[in-house]
């Protein structure tokens, strides 16, 4: 071999040299350009802030509108008239015009349930052969007044 043909190698193979770059010379570069990338997307992100209102509309202040959101939701409303324990055997003897005797006396307020959750109380009325309640008293800790 030459010593011309060694020289033009050993140029080719050196990446100092300035010729052509290596296999590692260009990886290494890749790695750079990318590294340049994920550091420009941080300095400047594309993310917008969350708004409340993209969410609910523009139909008028938050609160309204979610509280016009939940309007159609189903609730369980139970009104309980008392309660009583019974043994088994005094359930399989009841028959048609059994008498049940509950823990509250007539006239005591019912209470009205709702999702299992105690929120109000009241009395029991008859409107138009229907029995009703009307609220006398919100219970919990946040009642409306």
């Amino acid at each position: 071999m030459s010593e011309s043909s060694t020289a033009a190698n050993a140029a080719t193979s050196n990446p100092q040299s300035g010729r052509a770059p290596s296999d590692t010379e260009s990886l290494l570069n890749q790695a750079e350009s990318a590294l340049r990338e994920v550091e420009d997307s941080l300095r400047s992100p594309k993310m917008q802030q969350y708004r409340l209102e993209e969410l609910v509309g523009s139909g008028g202040p938050p609160e309204k509108v979610s509280m016009d959101l939940l309007r159609d939701v189903t609730l369980d409303l139970k009104i309980e008239l008392g309660r009583t324990r019974m043994h088994l055997d005094e359930i399989l003897q009841l028959r048609k015009g059994s008498v049940v005797t509950l823990d509250k006396l007539a006239g005591d307020p019912v209470d009205v349930y709702v999702n299992g959750r105690l929120v109000a109380r009241g009395e029991v009325l008859v409107l138009n052969d229907n029995f009703c309640v009307r609220v006398a008293e919100l219970v919990g800790s946040d009642a409306i007044h």
